[in-house]
């Protein structure tokens, strides 16, 4: 498997907010990780059912939302691969976000079993 082309192709599914895409691309007992939450780790999803509500929940929260200026990198011995972008979007209150980011994925049989996303903390100065 050609982890960066895989992450690409994630990359435009999000885009796209084509969640069905998206779900082609992870493994039934995929796990996902939000940088918001109560725990060190923020919030974790565990199953395809839950990691998909949890990103329907990414595109309700931001409707216009889009992954810019990504970059993607692999390490196919290890099977895994990250992606940093730029997020913008405008949450419903019509509050704007611009903020960088990255994934980490981790692949089994070219599945992706678990995504590890971090946010920057903007703060107004």
């Amino acid at each position: 498997m050609d982890i960066r082309s895989t992450l690409a192709a994630l990359c435009d599914g999000f885009n796209a907010h084509d969640l069905d895409r998206i779900m082609t691309f992870f493994a039934d007992d995929c796990v996902l990780e939000m940088p918001r939450g109560p725990e060190p780790w923020g919030s974790r999803f565990e199953g395809k059912a839950a990691v998909r509500e949890a990103l329907a929940g990414r595109f309700e929260g931001l409707p216009d939302v889009h992954y810019g200026d990504a970059e993607h990198f692999a390490d196919a011995a290890s099977d895994t691969g990250m992606s940093k972008w730029l997020l913008t979007g405008t949450a419903r209150d019509g509050t704007k976000r611009v903020v960088r980011g990255c994934d980490f994925y981790t692949f089994r049989d070219g599945k992706v079993i678990r995504k590890d996303s971090y946010w920057k903390i903007v703060e107004s100065g």
